[in-house]
């Protein structure tokens, strides 16, 4: 079967084609290539255009007719620079989006999965979130995030659309086979940024916040491989009715699930695991909190078992691994101007 997946150049996007590939199936990227790479669209179908330009969209159903959903990663993440940039986190996340999900309702392309945040949870006593959780984005990325919830979740009942919104927590490594990771010149992903340090391209960590009211005082995540996450959008995408009937079929044909692994890990505690698979210590100091920065949260990740019938299976130390092996890798793949 063949999928629309949307900034399939990027870090996530480029590891879900993987996936995809590797259960028989055929991804169809459309990316601008203003954050992700040509390197991971080669031997695969890529049209390289922005996901608002309406005039690809129509090219690439006109060619592949038997797209059967469309899988949406295309946007902006970095949490400061939406603090800074806010204009153009708008518009290239909501405003594009909602241009995106216009054309593929007109084109009958009528199922999508989301790439949705867990940021736009609130913090919550506990730090577990379930999807019922109550919301509060604190910067503008997770705010984008939200956005273009109810923007899809809006098509689904007025349009006959169905939406699948995937709550990401916070994906970490590799694809294990090294055939994608991590792209950018300078990580802002906290693995990433680990590694940068663990190699020498980095003076040192920064544990940024650490008055928080957890166990240590650090932010507290739930880390997910990115294989893990890559492999829950094949179960939403290939099954797309059965994800939905054991979900009730909801009368707004619009469903939300958390992606993670169901336990919270501090950064303290992360740092400490890096530390244990590099074999060494690495250079780290305590800094303020980043803008737009929260205590964090992690996932019920009950919805996920029971309707996509996933769970994430792979330890945070084969993440810390691959990613470390990704940097080697990405040295050597990846060229910058």
């Amino acid at each position: 079967m063949k999928y629309l997946i949307t900034g399939g150049a990027g870090y996530i996007g480029s590891t879900i084609c993987s996936a995809l590939e590797d259960s028989g199936h055929t991804p169809i990227i459309l990316d601008s290539l203003v954050t992700g790479r040509a390197e991971f669209t080669k031997n695969r179908i890529f049209y390289h255009a922005d996901i608002s330009n309406t005039e690809v969209l129509e090219t690439i159903f006109h060619e592949h007719p038997d797209i059967r959903a469309t899988i949406h990663c295309a946007a902006l993440i970095v949490i400061p620079e939406s603090v800074s940039m806010p204009y153009d986190y708008y518009r290239e996340n909501v405003c594009k989006s909602l241009d995106l999900f216009k054309t593929l309702n007109r084109l009958g392309a009528k199922r999508v999965v989301f790439s949705s945040s867990a940021s736009i949870y609130d913090v919550v006593p506990g730090f577990m979130v379930t999807e019922e959780a109550p919301l509060k984005p604190t910067n503008p990325y997770a705010r984008t995030k939200a956005m273009m919830e109810w923007v899809l979740q809006d098509f689904c009942r007025a349009y006959g659309m169905q939406g699948i919104a995937l709550r990401y927590f916070n994906p970490i490594g590799a694809d294990p086979q090294m055939r994608s990771g991590i792209h950018v010149k300078e990580p802002s992903h906290i693995v990433g940024k680990l590694v940068e340090t663990a190699q020498g391209r980095q003076a040192n960590f920064q544990i940024t916040g650490t008055q928080y009211e957890t166990r240590d005082g650090t932010g507290i995540r739930d880390y997910i491989h990115v294989w893990d996450l890559a492999r829950a959008h094949v179960k939403a995408v290939t099954d797309f009715d059965g994800v939905f009937k054991r979900a009730g079929n909801p009368a707004d044909n619009y469903l939300v699930i958390n992606l993670g692994t169901g336990y919270g890990v501090t950064v303290r505690e992360l740092v400490n695991a890096f530390e244990k698979v590099w074999g060494k210590p690495i250079n780290k100091v305590d800094a303020q909190p980043r803008p737009g920065d929260v205590a964090g949260a992690y996932a019920s990740a009950y919805r996920a078992e029971a309707w996509l019938k996933w769970k994430a299976e792979l330890p945070i130390e084969q993440a810390i691994a691959d990613a470390l092996k990704w940097g080697d890798v990405r040295q050597k793949m990846l060229k910058w101007d």
